[in-house]
This record gives structure tokens, C-alpha cells and sequence, in this order.
């Protein structure tokens, strides 16, 4: 049976000082953790005054080095360890993003899963495999793991949205395409961008497109206000 680790980290409140109608959950890169994501809400809470923002630290202690966080090893980088490596977490992430929502009253619906290189990974692995779908998923620079398999699994098709430097010397920016066709082999509907002379991180440009896809996404009207719908560069050191 696979272990569901209780995962903690940064969280922030919603900017109105209201009680939360969404919640953007943060995934980080391997060889950081909750901290080097959370700055996003500082980006984007303008526009989603209502959102609370929480960025949980991975379940394991990175193995390549002294210090950070990761949600499955890089040490075999073969494709069946990264599958098994994703799989193994992603009880422990599918059970985060339902008892956040429970917490807040709210539906799947309400809920944005945003990740970062291997973030990216694990949230598009998890987010079309869930039964009740959350509303959207913002991906920069990862890919999809077990891509064959998803149109065979996905009970959710949630919008997504990619986003990968074009100089990216960790995650392949080839990586983008091949996730866009599996993603659109599956059903979802996914809008992928390639960002010029971009590396492995998050632009101004890409954080402004996300911050647009989210709002949209969640029904969150430029005002801020809920209309149907859903009831800064990155530290890391590796995928």
C-alpha cells in the first residue's frame, strides 16, 4: 500500500481578508521546497483577491543534494523510475488538494494546481486522474510522465496551460510539444508557449500569462469578482 504523506508548507491568505472562494496550490522543483514558490501569490493576488495561495514542501529530502525537498528521486532518470517515482506521491498530492478544499468549503472546481519543473510533473500526472476535477492546471517548464497511459486513465480533463523556456538546459524544451499532443490525445484542452532565450525558470512574461490563465480559469472576473465558474522565477536547482 503506497504511504500518504501529510504535507505542510507556505501558505498565504486571501489579499481581501475574506474567507478563501479559490485556492492555487504551488508545486516546487526538486532541490527546493514550499518558500521558493509562494512569492507567486505576491504576483498574482491583484487579480485574485479571494485566492488563498499554499505551496507544500515535497514529502522527501532531495537525494542529489545537501538540502531542499523533492517529490520523487533524479537519481535514475530512466522513464519506468520516473513513472513509479511519480506514482508513489501521488496519493500523497491528490490528498492535499481535496483536504484543502474540504478545509475551505469549497468544490475541486475551485482549486488551480500550478507547478514548477518536477512541480509541473507530479501536478499534470495527478490532476486528470482525479475524479472530481479541479479547475485548471498551470505547468511551467516540466513535461508528462505516463502520457500512453493518460487517455486510458484520465477521469478529468482539466484546462491547462503550458509554459517552457526555450533555452532550457534541464528540462528539454522539447518536452513542451510532445506534452501538448499527449495532453490534446487525451481529451484536455491545453494552450502550450514557448518562451525565447527563457532557461529553466519563470519570466515576467510567463507569470503575466499565467496569472490571466488563472483568473479565467477560476471565473475571476478583472475586478476580482467570481463570475461562474469555480465556487518569480524559480530557485530550484533541478526538474
Amino acid at each position: 500500500m503506497t504511504a500518504i504523506h501529510k504535507l505542510t508548507g507556505p501558505m498565504r491568505r486571501p489579499a481581501s481578508g475574506g474567507p478563501a472562494k479559490q485556492i492555487v496550490i504551488l508545486f516546487h522543483g526538486v532541490g527546493a521546497d514550499g518558500a521558493d514558490l509562494i512569492p507567486l501569490a505576491d504576483a498574482w493576488s491583484p487579480s485574485l483577491p479571494d485566492a488563498a495561495f499554499m505551496a507544500p514542501d515535497a514529502p522527501f529530502d532531495c537525494d542529489m543534494a545537501p538540502f531542499g525537498r523533492q517529490w520523487f528521486s533524479l537519481m535514475d532518470r530512466s522513464l519506468e523510475a520516473l513513472v513509479a517515482g511519480v506514482e508513489a506521491v501521488a496519493p500523497s498530492i491528490d490528498a492535499f488538494v481535496s483536504e484543502q478544499a474540504d478545509a475551505h468549503g469549497l468544490t475541486p472546481d475551485a482549486v488551480a494546481l500550478v507547478g514548477f519543473s518536477q512541480g509541473t510533473m507530479a501536478a499534470l500526472y495527478v490532476a486528470p486522474r482525479r475524479a472530481q476535477s479541479v479547475a485548471c492546471v498551470l505547468g511551467y517548464s516540466g513535461a508528462v510522465l505516463a502520457g500512453e497511459r493518460l487517455a486510458a486513465e484520465a477521469l478529468s480533463k482539466p484546462r491547462t496551460l503550458l509554459i517552457h523556456g526555450e533555452a532550457d538546459d534541464v528540462v528539454s524544451a522539447q518536452a513542451l510539444p510532445m506534452s501538448e499532443q499527449m495532453l490534446r490525445a487525451a481529451g484536455i484542452p491545453v494552450a502550450a508557449h514557448l518562451r525565447p532565450g527563457l532557461g529553466h525558470g519563470i519570466d515576467p512574461v510567463g507569470m503575466q500569462m499565467g496569472g490571466v490563465f488563472l483568473s479565467d480559469a477560476l471565473g475571476v472576473t478583472s475586478g476580482g469578482v467570481t463570475s461562474g465558474g469555480g465556487a518569480p522565477g524559480s530557485g530550484a536547482q533541478e526538474g
